[in-house]
C-alpha cells in the first residue's frame, strides 16, 4: 500500500513518465488521397502532424485516467539528520580558515561545512560532536557522516568515527482523497486539534513511535526516528483517515494527476543536458569533497 522512496524523492508511473514522441516531417497540403468508386467521393487521409498531435493527447489522456484510477500512496523521504562523534577536540577557528565551504558561527560556537554529493550540512562543534542534516536515505546519511569525517582528518585532526546513528526523519505523503479533520479530531482522542493555532491535526503514536501532522488536503507529514517507522506510521494512520475521507471532484483529480505529470517529466533530463550539467560541476568537485 504504501512505497518508501529514499533516492530522488519520486517513483516514476508504472506505465512510463513522458509522453511518445513521433519524429514529424513537414507537409505541404495532404499526404495521401484515396480514390474510392465512381459514385463516391474521394476522402482525405489527416495531415501526419495532426494525426501526432492527436496521439499525444491520447496517450496524455489515458495517462491521467490511469492516475486517477489506481491512485498510489508514495511516501517521501525529505530529511534524515544523523549525529556522530570524532572523539577528539577540534579548532573551530583552524577548520574556519583551512576548511572548504565551512561558515563559522561565533556566536553559537559551532562551524558549518556542507557537501554537494550528497548535498547535506554539517554543524561541528568544539567538543568533537557533529550533526548533519539534509540527507534523502539512511545510506546518503551515512555517506555523508563518513565524508565530512574525512575531510576534518584532512585537516590534520585525530579523527575517528564514532557513536554515529540516526537522529530523525521526515516523511511526507499525500493520500488520494481528502480528509475531514474536524470530524477526525472529535473520534480520535489521540489527535490534537487548535485551528486558530495550526491547520493540520498533530496525532502522536506510541508505537511505532511517530508524530503525523494531518491536513484537509490529504497531506500527511510524519517525523519518526527511522525510515521504517515512517512507513509503519503511514500504514497505521491509513485506515483510520480513510473511515473521514471526503472523495475529490473530477476535475480536482485531473488537476492532481497532470501535477504528477508535470513532476515526473522534470526529473529526467536528456543525456545532453545531463553531460553538461556534470561537465560545469567538474571543476567545483574537489572543493565541495
Amino acid at each position: 500500500m504504501a512505497t518508501v522512496i529514499q533516492n530522488n524523492g519520486m517513483k516514476p508511473l508504472s506505465n512510463g513518465n513522458s509522453l511518445v514522441h513521433h519524429q514529424i516531417q513537414n507537409i505541404n497540403g495532404f499526404e495521401h488521397v484515396n480514390m474510392l468508386n465512381d459514385n463516391e467521393k474521394p476522402q482525405l487521409t489527416q495531415p501526419k502532424d495532426e494525426q501526432c498531435e492527436v496521439k499525444s493527447e491520447q496517450n496524455e489522456t489515458e495517462q491521467i485516467t490511469e492516475i486517477i484510477e489506481e491512485p498510489e500512496i508514495d511516501i517521501v523521504i525529505n530529511n534524515v539528520v544523523c549525529s556522530f562523534s570524532v572523539r577528539c577536540h577540534l579548532n573551530l577557528r583552524e577548520i574556519a580558515l583551512s576548511g572548504s565551504n565551512v561558515e563559522y558561527r561565533k556566536e553559537n560556537g559551532m562551524v558549518t561545512m556542507k557537501l554537494r554529493r550528497p548535498y547535506t550540512t554539517a554543524s561541528i562543534w568544539s567538543s568533537g560532536k557533529i550533526t548533519c542534516t539534509g540527507a534523502t536515505s539512511e545510506d546518503a546519511a551515512r555517506q555523508a557522516a563518513r565524508r565530512f569525517a574525512r575531510c576534518l582528518q584532512k585537516l590534520g585532526f585525530n579523527v575517528r568515527f564514532n557513536n554515529y546513528r540516526v537522529v530523525n526523519v521526515l516523511g511526507t505523503c499525500s493520500m488520494p482523497f481528502s480528509i475531514r479533520i474536524s470530524s477526525f479530531s472529535e473520534r480520535h482522542r489521540e489527535a490534537d486539534y487548535e485551528p486558530e493555532l495550526h491547520p493540520g491535526v498533530t496525532y502522536k503514536l506510541k508505537s511505532p513511535k511517530a508524530t503525523l501532522k494531518i491536513f484537509s488536503t490529504g497531506s500527511v507529514t510524519v517525523t519518526a526516528p527511522s525510515v521504517a517507522d515512517v512507513q509503519a506510521a503511514i500504514e497505521y494512520i491509513f485506515p483510520l483517515v480513510y473511515e473521514f475521507r471526503k472523495e475529490r471532484t473530477k476535475e480536482e483529480k485531473e488537476a492532481l494527476a497532470k501535477k504528477k505529470l508535470r513532476q515526473f517529466g522534470e526529473m529526467a533530463l536528456p543525456n545532453n543536458e545531463e553531460m553538461d550539467a556534470v561537465s560545469e560541476t567538474e571543476e567545483v568537485e574537489e572543493s565541495w569533497d
